[in-house]
């Protein structure tokens, strides 16, 4: 089969490599999945460069967590039935040398979930890590109903999902913060009721007059490092900081603000959510899917070959939205 693969870490079109290997067969409580698109995430950056581990983890890595394709074979213990499903994947990559970068992958069958037939075949290779950590952002804690929310970045691939997620499950007010016009029309289309230009105005203050002075009752924050004094000053009492991201490893956070308001910081990787976690995320997205209320957005479409290519349109920030590689 033709796979997209590296053997040591560093720049994208240095390491990155396309090539014929052997296609795999599923052993006991696995399927093959006949792959069709391939979702790149910041994740498989940091991991080819080695920002994760400086050390490869295995001789030969074909990224990629997030797919989706058909399933075409399937190990012992496995129901025959599942043959000729349509799936999209998670953690295909995560602790393991094969993704879905690749034209077959075999993975545990959990690991591949019924894409409903309404849905784009595109769409299903940004589900596994965007739309999981938006949903699992927006449930968690007690969910957002009757709650306001501020969404970091919401034209982002995990944003745009927030926004639409927290508005479909009840929250009172969404909004989001953007860079740019182009991206704040985005968190419009998507449901943010107002959004932050937070290159041209402040965005705590803007936050408190939006509410009033109270503040939001949630964040949902793709970088800590970079807005955390800022989240402290527009939450309200008692509020929720869900944290996903940061773009550094360390972090300072003035601990009398966090005291004095009684808030909550939640951090959480979509990796490693327990088992009840991520079965209440997939079955809440699986009738989302089903309904058609939600909006894929999409920056990119490149073939299997152009890989590097999306890579560093992942890793340089110019792609608003999903990147996901055409396979086969």
């Amino acid at each position: 089969m033709q796979a997209a693969y590296y053997t040591r870490l560093g720049a994208a079109r240095e390491v990155l490599q396309l090539g014929d290997i052997p296609t795999p067969r599923p052993a006991g409580g696995q399927v093959r999945v006949r792959l069709q698109w391939s979702g790149v995430n910041p994740s498989d950056v940091k991991s080819r460069l080695g920002l994760r581990n400086p050390d490869m983890p295995f001789p030969r890595v074909i990224p990629h967590s997030d797919g989706m394709g058909v399933i075409d074979a399937v190990g012992e213990g496995v129901d025959a039935a599942r043959v000729g499903q349509r799936v999209w994947t998670w953690n295909a990559a995560w602790g393991r040398a094969d993704g879905t970068a690749a034209e077959w992958v075999c993975l545990p069958q959990a690991q591949a979930v019924a894409l409903p037939d309404n849905v784009e075949g595109e769409a299903g290779a940004c589900l596994g890590i965007p739309a999981l950590t938006a949903l699992h952002a927006v449930l968690l804690g007690g969910g957002v109903a009757g709650r306001s929310v501020l969404v970091a970045g919401g034209a982002g691939a995990v944003g745009h999902y927030a926004v639409q997620m927290a508005s479909q499950l009840g929250a009172a007010r969404v909004i989001a913060s953007a860079s740019t016009e182009h991206k704040a029309e985005l968190a419009r289309q998507a449901g943010a009721d107002e959004v932050v230009r937070y290159r041209d105005e402040p965005l705590a203050e803007r936050v408190l007059e939006l509410t009033g002075g109270r503040g939001v009752d949630r964040v949902i924050e793709l970088d800590i490092a970079a807005n955390g004094a800022a989240d402290l000053q527009l939450l309200s009492e008692g509020g929720q900081c869900v944290v996903y991201g940061s773009s550094q490893p360390q972090l300072q956070l003035p601990f009398f603000p966090l005291l004095a308001k009684n808030l909550q910081l939640r951090c959480f990787i979509v990796y490693h959510l327990a088992a009840a976690d991520r079965e209440r995320a997939q079955a809440a997205l699986t009738r989302m899917l089903r309904r058609g209320v939600l909006r894929h957005n999409i920056a990119a479409r490149l073939p299997l070959r152009d890989i590097a290519l999306a890579h560093e349109m992942v890793e340089s920030g110019a792609a608003v939205g999903n990147v996901v590689l055409r396979v086969g």
